[in-house]
């Protein structure tokens, strides 16, 4: 249902300041010599925000159609909006309450602002109960598409136990303890958000679902944590050894998750050629 408050002016004003108040620098793109335009161009923020250059013009100009409640989302990420930032935003849309899932997805600015420094490293943000929010193109290549998914299978601690897909890239030896960390994981996340939560809801969904997280979840173990190193089984490199090194952003309960390689190691050239691989994906997209 459309909400007939949206403000208009008040939308086309805040949107303008905000596009010429990013620099290229704060999205990870290059500066220009002959760069004229105060801030970001039009057809740079469209990009950012998944959206047409046309129709953020119109937006501007206080002539656009009412965003929906996703593409206020997409403003949001693209525009690197803070949460107050973000809740102002969807105001002026006209959208009074926001979906759980679509709050939970925003990406605070300090987050992507290092990943826009990290396009030739694999590295993605997830959320609280391993939602894959954003990824490198050199991530896509060593993990699959994993922001593709949809309902509860964004959580790849349900998939880790409902699709045997999921394991296909990490090694076989490590899938125990794969298994169990990420109940450590959920137990934790659902004992700090309580009761009727989308930790709690996802908990009492692979209780029914997976003999295994059933058993594993009896054993209450918490504290597990996951190593540094990582290893994986790609499709079209094989076996590739890293390191994980992770950066949290305690408000929103998301973690920036960067894999690396020791120089000089045959995981290091392969993560170089999956670098490329990731590139040349990108750029056929």
């Amino acid at each position: 249902m459309v909400d007939m408050t949206l403000d208009r002016d008040g939308l086309a004003a805040f949107l303008r300041v905000r596009r010429e108040s990013l620099q290229p620098e704060d999205v990870g793109l290059r500066r220009g010599a002959r760069r004229r335009t105060a801030g970001l161009r039009r057809e740079e923020v469209a990009e950012l925000c998944d959206m047409s250059a046309d129709y953020l013009a119109r937006l501007e100009r206080g002539s656009g159609s009412q965003p929906s409640q996703q593409m206020a989302a997409a403003i949001a990420r693209g525009l690197r909006l803070t949460p107050d930032e973000r809740d102002h935003l969807f105001l002026l849309c006209g959208h009074r309450s926001q979906p759980r899932h679509l709050r939970d997805a925003h990406i605070s600015p300090g987050l992507l602002r290092v990943m826009d420094r990290l396009q030739d490293t694999p590295a993605e943000i997830v959320g609280p109960i391993g939602e894959t929010l954003r990824q490198t193109p050199p991530a896509v290549a060593l993990l699959g598409d994993e922001t593709r998914h949809t309902g509860l299978a964004r959580s790849a601690l349900y998939r880790w136990f409902t699709d045997p897909t999921a394991r296909e890239r990490y090694l076989s030896d490590d899938h125990d303890l794969h298994s169990r960390v990420y109940v450590a994981i959920l137990r934790a996340g659902a004992a700090a958000q309580g009761p009727g939560s989308p930790a709690a809801s996802l908990v009492a969904e692979l209780q029914h679902r997976s003999k295994e997280f059933a058993e594993l979840w009896n054993h209450q173990e918490v504290g597990l944590r996951w190593s540094s190193a990582k290893r994986f089984v790609h499709p079209e490199v094989g076996r590739i050894d890293l390191y994980c090194q992770t950066l949290l952003d305690p408000d929103q309960g998301q973690s920036l998750l960067i894999f690396t390689a020791t120089p000089g190691t045959e995981s290091h050239d392969k993560l170089a050629l999956l670098a490329v691989l990731g590139a040349d994906t990108f750029a056929g997209s």
